[in-house]
């Protein structure tokens, strides 16, 4: 019995530990959310995001959403070649009003 007692806390530790991992720490992969972002911070910070092809792409500005189907447009400082073709992107960079401001744009 106390050998049973002596295996509980270390068993319950290891548990909370993992759960800090997976709820913190892991990421899915999947596109990110703008409802992350708050737009009185300028902080920069990296979203995964689908790009609208069907929007199209002028002077550095184009169409994304993110995972809960908002649709937002991105000014970007540039562009990288193969956008065109980018199903999905990384945007680095801030969320404004009517926008997002995006340092950088990183193709996957």
């Amino acid at each position: 019995m106390k050998s049973l007692q002596k295996l509980i806390l270390p068993l319950l530790i290891i548990a909370v530990i993992a759960l800090v991992y997976l709820v913190y720490f892991s990421s899915d992969g999947g596109l990110g959310s703008f409802a992350d972002f708050d737009t009185n911070n300028s902080a920069v910070k990296d979203i995964k995001v689908q790009v609208l092809q069907d929007r199209g792409i002028n002077n550095n500005t184009f169409y994304v959403s993110d995972k809960r189907g908002n649709v937002v447009l991105v000014q970007a400082d540039k562009i990288p070649p193969g956008m065109e073709s980018a199903q999905t992107v990384i945007l680095r960079g801030h969320l404004n009003k009517d926008s997002f401001h995006a340092h950088a744009v990183l193709l996957n």
